[in-house]
């Protein structure tokens, strides 16, 4: 059966918002309603018209806000000004159900970065794609690599059939997002835990860093919240070399409910899933990030080779970490 999506379409699905570098105008005429969020001389996000209809509203959000035309800035004079004001602004639209988005609250932090890597404020998780901030995570390939007579194979989740975002679609081994702090290798260690059952100081003695995908994510309906939040991120990536089972290799097992089970996949299978759209949107570009350093996923073999290589690692128009 041909496939749903090539790899092309799947990049497409993740990193969906023009590029200013490489594509100026669609860039210019996508922003053209949209507002940037400022901090000092720097786009720190980008703000689209129902978002900046609300901020407008001065009964519902405060008068925290400074607002001129294409360009809305956050007042306050420090970290912490900046983090209560955007706290106060976002609790109120809860309260009020502004956004759907919001319905997904959950008491963690992310950092939102000025110039240098020096936090700008923090905010809440589920609220960053109103202002189309940077987010980050963490993920993890766990696999067992090929030998002359097994093809390489991946441990592959399947999400939570009862998960408010992504419902019973499959994932990275181990993923999750950067709050309150951490970093990607502390985010990695809670993440292998938490969803995979996974000992920390195993993961310690055999996960490798293996670099990173980053993109400017479009939310479709799946995600949680409204369709068309603008949503920027950065996903560190590690690899895990495991053995067989039979061998004393461990055997990932869902934990915290986020997870119904683990499914030990070759590489046409994860092939095959991919190209009928079954994958999480930024897993499948974890995924082809992992073909293409794995050798999987070559010029030879791949028309768009080079499109989606560059596309996978996408810099960023806003002050990173």
């Amino acid at each position: 059966m041909a496939p749903k999506y090539s790899n092309l379409d799947l990049v497409d699905q993740v990193d969906g918002f023009p590029n200013a570098a490489t594509h100026p105008v669609a860039f210019a005429e996508r922003t053209a309603d949209h507002a940037r969020f400022m901090y000092l001389s720097h786009t720190v996000g980008l703000i689209i018209p129902r978002v900046l209809e609300a901020l407008q509203d001065v009964a519902l959000s405060g008068d925290w806000w400074e607002i001129t035309p294409g360009v809305v800035r956050l007042l306050g004079d420090t970290v912490e000004e900046r983090t209560k004001n955007m706290d106060e602004t976002t609790r109120r639209w809860r309260k009020a159900k502004r956004f759907e988005v919001l319905s997904g609250w959950r008491d963690e932090r992310y950092t939102i970065y000025a110039p240098k890597g020096a936090p700008c404020f923090y905010m809440e998780r589920c609220a960053t794609p109103l202002f189309g901030v940077v987010a980050y995570g963490s993920h993890m390939t766990v696999y067992i690599p090929a030998t002359p007579t097994t093809p390489l194979r991946i441990w592959v989740p399947r999400r939570a059939a009862g998960k408010a975002t992504y419902p019973g679609m499959l994932d990275n081994t181990v993923a999750g997002g950067m709050g309150d702090g951490a970093s990607p290798w502390e985010c990695i260690i809670k993440e292998a835990a938490e969803e995979a059952s996974l000992e920390g100081s195993y993961v310690r003695a055999h996960a490798k860093a293996v670099g990173f995908v980053s993109y400017f994510y479009v939310r479709h309906a799946d995600a949680g919240g409204e369709a068309g939040l603008l949503q920027p991120e950065v996903e560190y990536c590690y690899d895990m070399i495991v053995k067989e089972p039979h061998e004393g290799g461990p055997v990932p097992k869902p934990f915290d409910g986020e997870v119904d089970e683990h499914i030990l996949m070759d590489v046409d299978e994860v092939i095959e899933n991919l190209g009928a759209g079954k994958f999480k949107p930024n897993c499948s570009a974890v995924l082809l990030d992992f073909f293409i350093r794995h050798g999987v996923l070559t010029a030879e073999n791949e028309p768009d080779y080079l499109e989606i290589y560059s596309r996978l690692h996408r810099r960023l128009e806003f002050p990173t970490r």
